[in-house]
């Protein structure tokens, strides 16, 4: 028999139903609440189902019924490839990744990236389907917090910013870790000592923060950081004020490597860098090894947040639980969802001494080249 030349209609779930003698609901029930029916008839509905082409319930019909997207929206306060290339970030992401699995939903990665004005990053915000929002790190002055901030949907937040009202906060003791760390440092004789680190502002900057610039309001992290080390220094005598502080526009290890070499220019007498990362601490220790300069013996350096391939090379770091921080924000979302509270959860640190830090050797190194 000739086939007829007209393509079979795809199944829906009316006709399903209809084919099969059972209610639509039971047709549903075997995609989305398989517990309300038997194995056998389950089995039946699908199989007949695969038959038919039909691809199960619409997604965007079941979120109008139900008002539920089943996706988390994570905001990024970076490019969106920065969650895929900083090791920190991968971590958390992989946190949060698990317990959205868990949690049978979706994650959807916003990137709130430089220069987008408040229209753009409204729109995107605005776009997003889902039903909470994870904000990792982002300034609280952020175009994109503030579109997040009006969806008035559950939100938890990672590190930064601190105090939004109603929402829940996942975070570590930033200055109290770097306070040890310091300690640790001055401890062993260092009094000339220089810190590089992330960006303290909107605007790109690369080279020394002033006072005015340390003071930036918006960019708690690396603000914190640094103060731990002004702390220290406060308490075995030093004078703040003669810290070096070197802002990188870029968090990689090429940026680490060219902060490392500016500041050393601009105070070659340093014995150690105290680095806001771990990724730019591995620029500086690239930088002392293109100079010749040995590290730990000539140079001291000291990173933050422990990730593997600072730990795998005997870095002197603080390490923090990234990916632990990204299972504890989707867990505080989910309990946020339900019970409509917010929780503040602060994770422990912990001071590795690598092999990177060792007591100061008197000399004088001399200007950069």
């Amino acid at each position: 028999m000739p086939r007829s030349g007209h393509p079979r209609r795809q199944a829906t779930l009316a006709s399903l139903a209809a084919e099969l003698k059972v209610s639509r609901t039971t047709v549903s029930n075997a995609y989305n609440r398989p517990d309300q029916l038997s194995a056998e008839l389950r089995n039946r509905v699908l199989e007949a189902a695969k038959r038919r082409g039909y691809p199960g319930p619409d997604p965007v019909a079941r979120s109008l019924r139900t008002r539920k997207a089943g996706a988390v929206g994570l905001l990024l306060t970076e490019a969106l490839s920065y969650s895929f290339r900083d090791p920190a970030a991968t971590s958390f992401v992989a946190g949060l990744s698990e317990s959205c699995e868990e949690a049978g939903q979706g994650l959807l990665l916003i990137p709130a990236g430089p220069g987008r004005d408040d229209v753009e990053a409204a729109a995107v915000v605005q776009q997003a389907g889902v039903d909470g929002f994870v904000v990792y790190s982002v300034a609280d002055d952020d175009p994109y917090l503030a579109a997040v901030l009006e969806r008035r949907l559950p939100m938890v937040v990672c590190d930064q910013p601190r105090e939004i009202e109603g929402a829940s906060l996942v975070g570590i003791d930033d200055r109290g870790a770097m306070r040890e760390l310091a300690d640790h440092l001055l401890g062993l004789g260092h009094t000339r000592v220089g810190v590089l680190c992330m960006r303290l502002g909107h605007d790109a900057r690369d080279g020394r923060a002033d006072a005015e610039r340390l003071q930036s309001p918006h960019f708690h992290v690396q603000r914190e950081r640094i103060a731990g080390v002004q702390d220290a220094m406060l308490a075995t005598g030093l004078d703040p004020a003669t810290l070096t502080v070197v802002e990188s526009s870029a968090h990689t290890v090429v940026a680490g490597h060219a902060a490392a070499e500016r500041t050393l220019a601009i105070n070659p007498d340093i014995t150690a860098l105290i680095c806001t990362t771990d990724v730019l601490a591995l620029g500086a220790r690239e930088f002392a090894r293109w100079r010749g300069i040995d590290v730990p013996s000539e140079l001291s350096v000291t990173g933050f947040d422990g990730v593997p391939e600072a730990l795998a090379t005997g870095l002197t770091t603080v390490r923090q639980p990234a990916e632990e921080k990204g299972r504890r924000a989707g867990a505080l979302l989910q309990q946020g969802s339900s019970s409509g509270e917010s929780s503040v959860e602060i994770l422990g640190t912990e001071l590795i001494r690598g092999h990177t830090a060792a007591p100061p050797r008197t000399w004088h190194r001399g200007p950069a080249e």
